[in-house]
């Protein structure tokens, strides 16, 4: 099962809390050893110190025959087995360890006759000392990584959810809403330092403006021409309907009706593309609104009504999406041509090659070809359109025995 994060703790913030988190430990791991070292140096040397020379003042006394201090016996049974065997061997020294239950400091030096002189010094407040800083060392250490932590994340966080922002941007640029910019504060105070993240911002708004202008001016260029080609094409059909019958009069007709329909196809690209049309909502029963729309297409088409269903939606543009539909899959694939109601999904398919991979992946684009294919024409576009006006989702997939399918699901 994936995990999924929030949206402030993307990968980028989980390897920075992780790689502040084992710097503050390394550093606290080095900085405690080191302290740890110094202090309890400092602490045994001295402790040694007093011991050594406490032995010195005993091994006099012992040596004119003066009474030996509290402390100071002659091979006492507690001494540790390596200072005792160091003491045989002629030499002096001292080891910490536990006598009785608390920790001792013990020195020890030769005297006559193959003798061990022994000073035991009580270590339990140097050892307390030590544990006692040893504590401190590891809380201050646990606090000041959480605190580093936590300032690490804040400024972490502070910049995952600027790049949030401007990922979110970004998809719904990718979507068509060319308004949406990131705006972030710093592009627009010069005087701020710009970061990595208000270049990607500035760059990312700088882009969107201009794909918005230029698709802009592509909408109007496309509407300025369909508007100016209906004079002439006007003018052209009534010119056409006073030629003598015949077939190059009949042709002439045709290609007259091509261009009327195609300048009308173009305006009604440039009404959705601007954003402006709105659904007049009614209520419709979608197997008769089938029924008419195959009644009214040319080419057999069959309806297949699984569950029928009424619906709030309008009627006009409901019937040019699944009147375009149809048409495409009598023009461009090959019978039959089926359209299923099944409930608020309605389904067009035909049994031809189907569509092609650039249409299922990206949806269908104005007179695009590819490969040498014929072209789909404006036809899927206005139905796209019109759908998304409609509020409806329109979808392009290919069956796997063959054939496209066009599948509506109304809202």
């Amino acid at each position: 099962m994936r995990v999924r994060l929030p949206r402030w703790a993307g990968p980028l913030a989980v390897k920075a809390a992780v790689f502040i988190t084992v710097m503050c430990c390394a550093l606290a791991a080095l900085l405690g050893v080191l302290v740890h070292v110094s202090v309890t140096n400092q602490t045994v040397g001295k402790a040694r110190e007093l011991a050594l020379g406490r032995l010195a003042s005993a091994t006099t006394a012992f040596e004119t025959g003066d009474t030996l201090g509290a402390g100071v016996r002659v091979d006492p049974p507690g001494l540790p087995r390596s200072l005792r065997e160091l003491a045989l061997g002629g030499e002096r020294g001292t080891v910490v360890a536990d006598h009785r239950g608390r920790p001792t400091m013990w020195a020890a030096g030769p005297v006559d006759r193959g003798r061990v002189l022994a000073v035991e010094v009580d270590y339990s407040q140097q050892a307390r000392t030590i544990d006692g800083l040893d504590r401190a060392i590891l809380w201050s250490s646990a606090l000041a990584i959480g605190v580093t932590v936590l300032a690490g994340a804040f400024a972490v966080t502070r910049v995952t959810r600027r790049l949030h922002a401007t990922a979110g941007v970004a998809r719904r640029i990718s979507v068509g809403d060319l308004d949406a910019r990131v705006g972030d504060p710093r592009t627009k105070d010069p005087d701020r330092p710009q970061d990595e993240v208000a270049v990607v911002a500035a760059a990312l708004d700088s882009m969107a403006s201009s794909l918005q202008g230029k698709l802009l001016a592509e909408q109007r260029f496309t509407a300025d021409v369909a508007h100016e080609l209906r004079t002439p094409l006007t003018g052209l059909h009534a010119a056409a309907e006073l030629l003598p019958p015949g077939r190059p009069t009949e042709l002439v007709r045709d290609r007259v009706a091509a261009l009327r329909t195609l300048t009308e196809d173009l305006l009604e690209i440039s009404r959705l593309e601007s954003g402006r049309e709105r659904s007049e909502l009614d209520t419709e029963s979608l197997a008769a609104l089938a029924d008419r729309v195959v009644r009214g297409s040319a080419g057999d088409t069959e309806v297949v009504v699984v569950r029928d269903a009424v619906v709030e939606t309008d009627r006009r543009r409901l019937e040019r999406v699944l009147g375009n539909l149809v048409a495409n899959a009598h023009k461009h694939g090959r019978g039959p041509v089926v359209l299923t109601v099944d409930g608020r999904v309605v389904t067009v398919r035909d049994h031809g090659e189907g569509y092609p991979e650039y249409l299922v992946a990206h949806g269908p684009q104005r007179f695009r070809t590819e490969g040498g294919a014929k072209g789909h024409g404006l036809g899927l576009t206005i139905a796209l359109g019109q759908a998304e006006v409609l509020g409806a989702r329109l979808t392009f997939t290919n069956a796997e025995d063959g054939g496209a399918v066009a599948r509506l699901t109304l809202p």
